[in-house]
């Protein structure tokens, strides 16, 4: 299986599984709000399409 990337707010970070990565995110999504809210959001859901590299950049 591949490993994961992401970057947010300009860090990035490797994660060994997708899963791990998705309750991250969503973990962080939800103690959030706002932009910062929008910025998990944005990785979270590149997680769930699939990506293997994700930005918290919108499309």
């Amino acid at each position: 299986m591949n490993k994961i990337t992401t970057v947010c707010y300009g860090k990035e970070d490797t994660w060994e599984t997708k899963e791990a990565a998705e309750q991250f995110f969503l973990q962080a999504m939800m103690g959030s709000d706002g932009s910062e809210r929008d910025r998990y959001t944005n990785i979270y859901i590149k997680l769930q399409m699939g990506m293997t590299c994700c930005t918290d950049e919108e499309f």
